[in-house]
């Protein structure tokens, strides 16, 4: 089996993390090759995952926030809308009052 090291498609970064610039498809030379792109590719996914994790835990708090200031602009607008109703129920009302027809 040949080692990833003596491989044309291994390249090691400097910071010592290895890279696999082989194509599953057209340049695999062995069977475990695949196994081995394929763990990378998974592990670059874990670490894409957790980043995401990690920027949802920075953006709870300040969705928290949002959340209550617009159900206070909602509750305020609904709020200020009130007197609209009242007086239509009360008109309303007073119309049903009025009724000579009712019984």
């Amino acid at each position: 089996m040949i080692q990833c090291k003596d491989c044309e498609f291994y390249h090691q970064h400097a910071d010592g993390v290895p890279s696999l610039e082989c194509d599953p498809f057209s340049t695999i030379k062995e069977p475990e090759c695949l196994a081995k792109w394929q763990l990378l590719q998974l592990t670059t996914l874990a670490q894409s995952h957790e980043a995401t994790q990690a920027m949802h835990h920075r953006f709870a708090p300040l969705q928290e926030k949002m959340f209550k200031h617009l159900e206070r602009e909602i509750d305020e607008a609904n709020n200020a809308d009130q007197w609209k109703l009242v007086d239509d129920d009360e008109e309303e009302e007073e119309e049903e009052d009025q009724d000579p027809f009712r019984l």
